[in-house]
């Protein structure tokens, strides 16, 4: 059995139980080098439980995951992201006592904490580094959050939080991203927006969505899967989603 050297990320015959009930049944996924997917399905059918396993924020009961032909089946939270894996989830992940120029910084920081070599990070003065904060300005830049870099993240809109934490998962230049439902309670023209910026991150990198809409979940790729039950039911293009049997009793479509 070959590596999947080729692929972004590998899962192979993924499982994980919670009290006896299967969250995830015999998952396997591929997602290639220059592909990105959105994950679909209705509200516990797994989504979540298989974006922590991709992660390590969870373990898996039994299968193999791999990253760029690494198995990281069994590795820590941070190894997965050495390799370039980031996420946001569901609920804001933020810190709402600290302004949105802070915020970025941290996340362009995680992986400095823990250096051996750059001990106390928190000594240097970070705005005289112009470097991180020419990439800061980028950051928020690419957000459209520029004019909003001294504001308390706790005083922004909802929309403006997710834009933040979107922020905060480009910032170290993760080479693979895992967005949970990155549009969950915006307005129309905030959800206009957020999808317009993951269709132009996902030009340069590795995307997965979980986005319970479906309408716009079938506008942001052309590589949908749809998990029913912990199961995968379904996988391929808009077109061929819309028209499978499974999916349209799933999302009782007319």
């Amino acid at each position: 059995m070959h590596t999947e050297k080729e692929h972004a990320i590998v899962l192979r015959n993924v499982n994980k139980s919670f009290g006896g009930v299967k969250a995830i049944d015999n998952v396997s996924f591929i997602l290639g080098h220059d592909k990105s997917a959105v994950l679909i399905g209705p509200n516990g059918a797994g989504k979540t439980t298989l974006f922590n396993l991709i992660t390590g924020e969870v373990p898996l009961d039994s299968g193999e995951i791999y990253i760029f032909g690494v198995d990281i089946s069994n590795s820590s939270v941070q190894k997965r992201s050495d390799l370039g894996l980031a996420r946001t989830y569901q609920i804001c992940n933020l810190f709402n006592g600290m302004t949105a120029e802070e915020n970025i910084y941290l996340a362009l920081n995680s992986n400095e904490w823990k250096s051996k070599r750059n001990k106390f990070p928190f000594l240097t003065p970070w705005q005289k580094n112009k470097n991180k904060m020419d990439r800061i300005k980028e950051v928020l830049k690419s957000v459209g959050l520029e004019d909003k870099k001294h504001i308390l993240v706790g005083n922004l809109s909802h929309g403006e939080q997710r834009q933040i934490e979107l922020g905060m998962a480009i910032a170290p230049d993760p080479k693979i991203m895992l967005l949970d439902e990155p549009m969950a309670g915006l307005s129309l023209t905030e959800r206009k927006f957020i999808n317009k910026l993951i269709l132009k991150l996902a030009v340069k990198k590795n995307i997965i969505v979980i986005e319970h809409d479906i309408d716009f979940a079938l506008n942001i790729t052309d590589n949908i899967m749809v998990l029913d039950h912990g199961k995968v039911i379904a996988e391929g293009s808009p077109e061929s989603i819309k028209g499978n049997v499974e999916v349209q009793k799933v999302y009782k479509m007319e």
